[in-house]
């Protein structure tokens, strides 16, 4: 065996298996939809710390799938090789908030549709997952949950503040109580009849309140 029969049984047959042009399409395209998808997280971010090297994960994420798939579907071989390496990978970043996973699998099934040729389904498709994202995501409502944090000196205070808070808020009940001498402190989940919130101000001012502290939260925190 020669050292030209070892080169011709490996890497050397399989530079022609994609084509030059198909590269550069499929990454072209792969780069382009990864900045709509990033462009998208950016507009639709809810979180407290946004995180910009995520963004640009995005991007990454989906041309890398876009060159696995294409090395792929040129080998049959390959493909199985590639199957054990991809099976050891682990990714131990823990996803804070819910929705980054769908950006995640969205960067993802771009890369494998676009790889496989179906470029519409890949354009159209994520046309449409973004305006669902836009639109739905950015939404807003009035009817968000609050916490109350409250601080009455005593019980009338406190029956007072209630009373108060149940012409104010669509809703309003109590999460937990602490009671100690002198002080009682209320954790309420409410909901707000409009956006306004300058009753809060008017609760504070009541006679025995020490403090009132209203706080937006997502609605996923366990309680």
């Amino acid at each position: 065996m020669t050292f030209q029969d070892i080169f011709k049984s490996s890497f050397l047959e399989n530079i022609s298996s994609v084509s030059l042009l198909d590269m550069t399409v499929a990454l072209a395209l792969a780069f382009g939809i990864g900045l709509f998808i990033f462009l998208t997280y950016q507009k639709t971010y809810q979180g407290v710390m946004y995180s910009s090297s995520f963004g640009v994960t995005l991007i990454a994420l989906t041309m890398i799938t876009t060159l696995v798939i294409l090395a792929v579907t040129s080998n049959i071989v390959l493909s199985l090789g590639m199957v054990g390496a991809l099976s050891i990978v682990r990714f131990r970043t823990a996803i804070k908030e819910p929705l980054d996973i769908a950006f995640l699998f969205w960067s993802i099934a771009v890369g494998i549709v676009l790889a496989a040729g179906l470029i519409p389904l890949a354009v159209i498709g994520s046309v449409v997952i973004g305006l669902v994202l836009l639109i739905f995501v950015n939404r807003k409502s009035h009817i968000e949950p609050y916490i109350l944090v409250l601080q009455c000196e005593n019980q009338e205070s406190e029956q007072q503040a209630t009373a108060f808070l149940q012409t104010q808020t669509r809703t309003c009940a109590v999460k937990s109580k602490t009671v100690q001498k002198g002080a009682i402190e209320l954790d309420l989940d409410v909901r707000l009849k409009s956006a306004d919130t300058d009753f809060i101000n008017a609760l504070s001012a009541l006679p025995g309140v020490r403090s009132a502290v209203l706080v937006r939260y997502n609605g996923d925190y366990m309680g």
